[in-house]
């Protein structure tokens, strides 16, 4: 059988996949995150992300848009508690509910190796989600290996970003006007 790893973009991504190839496990590489605000920053991670994948030799399946009007909207919070659980939701219950209906055993997520992620609403999420739909949610600490992923990406030349990506995470960066700029035309 094959676990479904989901991944948010390159960089993050290169820690797990190192682990999981060394582990000998098999695995497809998802990328939905439509969380990922401006457009061209959501085409960037994901070419990044499809960089990632052909080092690793890895299939990588691409679901989704970036959804910039949506996440604009905040009236989803107030169900939801926070932006980040909103966020971790709507991508792990698209994620268990593509792993369950194509035929894999588990998934899991690159979100968790970043020391910068909620890891614990993470899991508690992907939890919840392997149990609505049927697939196993295979726990990983990922984070001992998040400075190694960080310097594998630099190697390859991956670009790496400087906020999460939703909206809100850009207007909070020191970096925003930064990475705004370097997209100007």
């Amino acid at each position: 059988m094959t676990m479904l790893l989901h991944a948010c973009c390159g960089p993050c991504s290169m820690y797990p996949q190192k682990l999981l190839h060394e582990e000998g496990t098999g695995y497809d590489m998802i990328w939905y995150n439509p969380n990922i605000h401006p457009e061209f920053e959501w085409n960037r991670r994901l070419e990044n992300l499809r960089k990632a994948a052909i080092h690793f030799d890895t299939v990588l399946i691409e679901e989704g848009i970036c959804m910039e009007d949506y996440w604009k909207s905040k009236s989803y919070i107030e169900e939801f508690g926070s932006r980040c659980a909103m966020c971790y939701d709507i991508r792990m219950g698209f994620v268990a509910e593509y792993a369950a209906s194509h035929g894999y055993d588990s998934f899991t997520t690159t979100l968790l190796v970043s020391p910068y992620q909620q890891h614990d609403l993470i899991s508690e999420v992907c939890r919840r989600k392997a149990d609505e739909f049927g697939v196993e949610f295979r726990y990983y600490d990922f984070r001992p290996g998040f400075r190694e992923g960080q310097n594998m990406a630099r190697d390859i030349g991956l670009y790496r970003q400087k906020y999460c990506g939703c909206i809100f995470s850009l207007d909070e960066s020191d970096f925003r006007d930064k990475i705004l700029k370097s997209f100007e035309g």
